[in-house]
């Protein structure tokens, strides 16, 4: 999605909306069940299963991309960044502090504030996601599968599967804005 065009003021305008409706549900004392329901309906701009648990505090910054099957349980402290749209399964048990997110920046310098990218997340039926995980854009978590507490997870996981751990791994070098901007080979902080 390109910015500054129609598309990205109305994207904008539905994210403060959604903010201001998760400010309001996470403001909710905790035993009030049914002010809860009635505003992640709001948030999520429909009907939701009766069987979705969602413990506050719980963040979205678009709130109308995501669907969910029977028995989700949504720990504290999630966010669901869900402008590339989120699909959630049967039976999916999300830990606390975990977040999906579908959407970023270009990661080369000269274009990083000339669009959003975005790419939607699946996870399938009987999936576990452990406390502080994350799920980058365009991911499919496959059935049945367990994703460690802290794991980032940013290829495809197949069904019936276990990952943990979290390693950064060089993809490409990125092209410089400027001579300044290159690292010299002897800089420590490049290694």
């Amino acid at each position: 999605m390109p910015t500054h065009t129609d598309e990205s003021k109305a994207f904008a305008t539905r994210v403060q909306t959604a903010m201001s409706l998760c400010a309001d549900l996470n403001a909710l004392a905790f035993t009030d069940l049914a002010g809860r329901a009635e505003k992640l309906t709001e948030i999520f701009g429909g009907p939701l299963p009766d069987s979705l648990s969602i413990l506050p505090p719980f963040y979205t910054d678009y709130g109308l991309h995501t669907t969910f099957g029977e028995r989700v349980f949504i720990n504290q402290g999630c966010f669901l960044l869900d402008f590339g749209g989120i699909t959630i399964g049967d039976r999916v048990l999300i830990g606390p502090r975990v977040t999906l997110s579908t959407s970023g920046h270009p990661v080369e310098p000269d274009e990083r504030f000339d669009y959003i990218t975005h790419a939607p997340i699946v996870i399938e039926d009987n999936v576990w996601i452990g406390a502080g995980a994350t799920i980058a854009p365009g991911v499919t978590i496959g059935h049945d599968s367990v994703v460690g507490a802290g794991t980032v997870v940013a290829k495809d996981v197949p069904p019936l599967s276990v990952v943990t751990g979290m390693a950064a791994v060089e993809r490409r070098t990125l092209h410089a804005q400027g001579a300044s901007a290159q690292p010299s080979a002897a800089d420590p902080d490049t290694r």
